[in-house]
């Protein structure tokens, strides 16, 4: 397979010219007036941020988007689905309400928002998963389906489960109905380690199921409650809790490379993530730590595996920011340096899986062309 084009470009900006203007002439390069959108309704995935949290997109960036869309001629809408676990994004009532407490809104971004599983996380539609291994169907939301085209605008970032957080998890676990986010998360549930936790209740409150408690002054995992989504692994500092399932993450980073297979296949794709406020954490929490990187740029792609390998290299190739987890854990007398600032990071992850196994199945390829713009 021939190398993918990546268009890249700074935050660097005159003072006559702005960023979400630039971001539109990155995209205009990048080939997204190549896609026929004349009459055709037009998603655009993204992340709209939880409650108190504040380091997602700015719906300047997502108004920019749609402005370019509307030009050639499309209908954009703004989409996401519910989330599995408890918040204000668990219903379309409430997500709705946070987007609009976030700033999305017409007057902001110029298109509604459209939570693509339905009221109840429920509306969903069963895609065949083209090469599957691990899932032969993915309970996609039904708006996204619905689309004739689909476009992603990302917030890259860290992630405590995945690594990191950038287009093909937007794509894989972003569209996933309810349903479609229990397959994926449910290839493992964690444990605690009884002599190694402190009673500190981080965990709990960074579960979204109501699964931990502290009957014994030591946490205990409700294995019919948990999900099974790791985030308290991700909370622990003292290494307390572990998967039962060795290769749960693994797991879960592939299904979600098939997820995103089953929304992207066979229909026009376009693909931008912004590396800006790279928060060590999902944007599903109601908080946001620190950036563990600086601000590095914008990029766009018609291919989600390369437009993620890129991302991922000049995050790596960036200087850690010290006053951030990762620069915590770095500054460690006692710290195993993975040489990674992901792993460094979240050291219970492996984030090269979802791109091995996207590559892998057809969804795109890791290698790259990085093309630089003003």
């Amino acid at each position: 397979m021939e190398k993918a084009k990546v268009y890249f470009t700074d935050f660097r900006t005159r003072l006559d010219v702005s960023l979400p203007t630039k971001l539109q002439k990155l995209i205009r390069r990048a080939g997204i007036q190549d896609i026929d959108m004349d009459s055709k309704l037009v998603a655009i995935k993204m992340h709209f941020g939880e409650y108190g949290n504040i380091a997602y997109l700015r719906p300047n960036y997502a108004k920019a988007v749609a402005d370019v869309v509307r030009e050639q001629g499309g209908k954009p809408f703004l989409t996401d689905c519910n989330t599995l676990y408890p918040g204000y994004r668990k219903n379309a009532i409430d997500h709705m309400y946070c987007a609009q407490v976030n700033g999305f809104n017409w007057m902001t971004t110029g298109c509604p928002v459209i939570i693509a599983d339905g009221l109840r996380g429920t509306d969903d539609i069963a895609v065949p998963v083209r090469n599957g291994e691990y899932c032969k169907e993915a309970y996609i939301g039904k708006a996204v389906m619905d689309a004739d085209v689909f476009i992603t605008l990302t917030h890259f970032k860290g992630h405590e489960a995945t690594g990191f957080g950038g287009a093909l998890k937007n794509i894989g676990m972003g569209c996933g109905s309810r349903a479609g986010k229990m397959q994926q998360h449910n290839s493992g549930k964690p444990h605690v380690i009884t002599e190694k936790c402190r009673g500190c209740r981080r965990c709990a409150r960074e579960c979204g199921s109501d699964a931990i408690s502290y009957e014994t002054g030591k946490a205990y995992i409700n294995p019919d409650l948990c999900k099974g989504c790791g985030r308290c692994i991700g909370a622990c500092s003292f290494d307390a809790i572990e998967n039962d399932n060795w290769d749960a993450n693994a797991l879960l980073d592939r299904k979600m490379a098939e997820y995103a297979m089953a929304v992207c296949d066979g229909r026009p794709c376009f693909h931008i993530s912004l590396i800006t406020d790279v928060s060590p954490n999902c944007d599903c929490h109601g908080e946001n730590d620190a950036p563990i990187l600086p601000n590095i740029g914008m990029l766009a792609s018609t291919d989600p595996v390369a437009l993620d390998q890129a991302c991922a290299d000049l995050c790596l190739a960036a200087e850690p920011i010290r006053n951030s987890q990762l620069g915590d854990n770095l500054a460690k007398p006692d710290w195993h340096h993975h040489h990674d600032n992901f792993l460094d990071s979240n050291p219970n992850v492996d984030w090269k899986d979802t791109l091995e196994h996207a590559e892998k199945i057809g969804l795109g390829t890791r290698q790259y062309e990085l093309i630089t713009m003003k």
